[in-house]
């Protein structure tokens, strides 16, 4: 059996989406996997999913600021081209909006092959409609359910296997870790200017936790937060650096090598929960109930309705730090 995954973003939602993955291959161990996603998201796949037979980038982002231009046309017709080069058994849509669906749509089918994806919006959760008509098996959704476990029961709705919530299941992102520095990686970027934390509170921050003994690393991908990050070090001192730009995939190794992540609702703060790294993610907005971690002691969302304020970051941080040492330290049968 060959299945295609359809999702292609954003960071976060891809992350969220492998236990998923993981709960197929159990399922069904002689299955082939493939997946189509945001051509930004594509060399974490690449590098550190190694369950998947292909990768298949798509750049919706890119290819809409000019639609017409000729080179965008032979881009898509590339893209199409690889993407019909195989047959599929079962073409999973686990966007659930249009554009996603499309692409589930231009996938060839084998013989007998189907395609399926949400019957029915959820709360605060992306959905479209037309999406239902859209595919051959549309399947049920509880009006409320955490964005990881709605992709883990679409899966196992369509397979038919009984939906699974035992546990993360992370286990398909295999990370192996560069220049382990023993630093708490401070994750302020987003594309989402709701998600932003104030620069003072990120100082606070660093400098409790160089107090602790930890010394700080701050990502930056950008020009706007490479200024922001330079501030924020500056501010904290000698024990903190600004990591140089590097791809995602180089992140993520050198993420693995943390001793913890203090982040924003980001997707570099779900690649943290995916790396089973003791993290405090902020929320500033209600959808905390829907996106934060699950499942893990030493991993907790913060804020929600309003942004939180540094106390309760670093009392998290506290918390979820004297967590996951104490578990270190139980014996292997515990």
């Amino acid at each position: 059996m060959r299945i295609l995954i359809v999702k292609i973003s954003s960071l976060g939602d891809v992350i969220q989406t492998l236990p998923a993955l993981h709960d197929m291959r159990q399922a069904l161990p002689q299955a082939t996997f493939d997946w189509v996603v945001e051509e930004a998201f594509a060399p974490l796949l690449k590098a550190h999913v190694p369950g998947l037979a292909r990768v298949i980038p798509v750049a919706q982002r890119r290819w809409r600021k000019t639609p017409l231009t000729a080179a965008v046309r032979a881009e898509k017709a590339v893209f199409l081209q690889t993407l019909q080069a195989e047959a599929y058994d079962v073409v999973l849509d686990f966007q659930g909006l249009i554009k996603s669906v499309l692409i589930a749509r231009q996938a060839r089918l084998a013989p007998g092959g189907w395609r399926s994806s949400y019957g029915n919006r959820s709360e605060d959760a992306a959905y479209e409609w037309p999406v239902r008509w859209l595919v051959q098996r549309p399947q049920p959704m509880p009006p409320r359910i955490h964005s990881m476990q709605r992709y883990r029961r679409l899966a196992a709705l369509a397979l038919g296997y009984a939906p699974r919530d035992d546990g993360i299941g992370y286990d398909e992102l295999q990370v192996t870790p560069v220049e382990p520095d023993g630093s708490v990686m401070l994750v302020h970027g987003t594309t989402r200017v709701e998600n932003e934390w104030p620069l003072q509170h990120w100082i606070q921050v660093g400098q409790a936790l160089v107090a602790q003994g930890l010394p700080v690393s701050v990502p930056q991908a950008n020009p706007a937060e490479a200024v922001f990050a330079q501030q924020l070090c500056e501010a904290i001192g000698p024990q903190a650096q600004v990591l140089p730009r590097m791809g995602l995939a180089a992140l993520a190794a050198r993420m693995a090598g943390c001793v913890g992540v203090i982040g924003v609702d980001s997707g570099l703060s779900h690649l943290a929960v995916a790396l089973n790294l003791p993290h405090v993610q902020i929320f500033s907005q209600p959808r905390i109930w829907r996106a934060g971690p699950v499942g893990c002691s030493y991993q907790v969302a913060v804020g929600g309705e309003q942004a939180p304020d540094v106390d309760t970051v670093l009392q998290a941080w506290q918390a979820v730090w004297a967590d996951f040492h104490q578990k270190a330290l139980l014996p292997a049968s515990a």
